[in-house]
């Protein structure tokens, strides 16, 4: 059997590691192909035409996929609060402009650039935007991959963008940036990502997805507890980037876990009426439609830890907050 995973370029995914040590083929005793997609919107179309069987995708991309009649579900974690909004030093951030709608208010006649239409960056920043009233005045503008978002931030072909921890780090070093509003206030416990599998999988070989998911909570926690090491792997295997940009990833939001909490199911579940409020979905989706929980509830029986943050030696503990 072959064991086919989506994911995204995003640094902070347990994939990258995954990937990089090369020991999951052997663990699950099968062929395990990766294939990178630009955007969780690319990754749902990939499950309709049943190219996938496993899938690493923020939960309203996946959830707009669902109502769509994408046979996939919900089956663990990875990170909570992993959207940032991000942009040059002369605009004023957090903490010099606590309020949402003040800070949104100077990108009047601005655009704003964030990843493809229906992730979960674009959703967010769709709806602070409207919440704030300020739809007629901020263009949204949407690209196919995160990388280019940084770009346009670079070349002035946006004011701000709104997307990943990464692409947060990446504007502070190649733009000058600075992360203008915390993960934490945009959507507390958004679930940035987790893992989505194949209804097929779960009902003809639920044992690989269990395998799988086995070694996606143990490398959540080795990312958890070995910061450093796991940024050097994460460097030297995508290689166009250096350990300490992904450090500074990792540090933005360090709310690891493969766990399905109350506050991610809730979170997750807030995002239904923005997404038919939106218009990119059409039904009253419920979470049990969304989430099955039964296997990472029985290989993560003990309480989370997105709350514990991330440790090294250098750094010490680093709160998630």
């Amino acid at each position: 059997m072959k064991l086919r995973i989506g994911h995204l370029s995003t640094f902070y995914h347990t994939a990258i590691l995954l990937m990089a040590g090369g020991k999951a083929d052997a663990r699950l005793g099968l062929e395990i192909e990766w294939r990178l997609m630009g955007t969780g919107p690319a990754i749902m179309q990939a499950f309709q035409r049943g190219d996938l069987d496993l899938a690493y995708i923020g939960l309203p991309p996946a959830m707009i996929g669902m109502d769509r009649g994408a046979p996939v579900i919900c089956v663990a974690g990875g990170h909570m609060e992993g959207t940032v909004m991000a942009g040059k030093p002369e605009w004023k951030g957090f903490p010099e402009e606590t309020e949402l709608r003040a800070l949104l208010q100077q990108f009047a006649g601005k655009r704003i650039g964030v990843p493809g239409r229906g992730s979960i960056h674009d959703v967010i920043l769709r709806n602070a935007i409207e919440g704030c009233g300020l739809e007629p005045e901020i263009e949204v503008v949407n690209y196919a991959w995160a990388d280019m978002v940084t770009e346009a931030v670079v070349r002035d072909e946006v004011a701000a963008a709104v997307g990943t921890p990464a692409l947060a780090a990446a504007i502070r070093r190649f733009a000058g940036g600075k992360m203008l509003f915390p993960p934490s206030r945009l959507w507390p416990h958004n679930p940035s990502y987790g893992i989505v599998a194949h209804q097929g999988l779960l009902e003809k070989k639920a044992e690989v997805a269990e395998g799988f998911l086995r070694l996606h909570e143990e490398t959540t926690a080795y990312l958890r507890a070995q910061p450093r090491e796991a940024a050097k792997t994460i460097a030297e295997f995508i290689g166009i980037v250096d350990q300490d940009l992904v450090l500074d990833a990792l540090r933005i939001s360090p709310k690891y876990c493969a766990h399905l909490t109350e506050e991610y199911v809730a979170a997750t579940m807030q995002f239904v009426p923005v997404l038919r409020k939106l218009g990119y979905i059409k039904s009253e989706i419920d979470k049990d439609r969304i989430f099955y929980r039964a296997i990472i509830d029985r290989i993560h029986p003990e309480r989370d830890h997105y709350g514990d943050g991330i440790e090294s030696a250098e750094f010490g503990v680093r709160s998630a907050e």
